[in-house]
């Protein structure tokens, strides 16, 4: 028998829109809510704020990011 892939918080739109689509929304909103590494002081601290913003809760940087996970290398302009 095949394994089931869990749809986790995309649940919620029950038997509309789609397997594949719930799929793809699920593993978005997964990467979006789990905590990452600061590229500051590196702690796993870093949540995202809003869209493409990321805001460290152990030293309290605020920094750009991806909209929906952070990336290895941040370019700091103008400090």
């Amino acid at each position: 028998m095949a394994t089931k892939k869990k749809l986790g918080s995309a649940k919620k739109f029950g038997a509309r829109y789609g397997k594949k689509l719930k799929r793809k929304v699920a593993e978005i909103e997964l990467e979006q809510k789990k905590l990452y590494k600061c590229p500051y002081c590196n702690h796993m601290k870093v949540k995202r704020v809003s869209y493409g913003i990321w805001q460290c809760k152990k030293c309290g940087s605020k920094f750009t990011s991806k909209a929906y996970h952070v990336t290895r290398k941040i370019n700091v302009k103008g400090v």
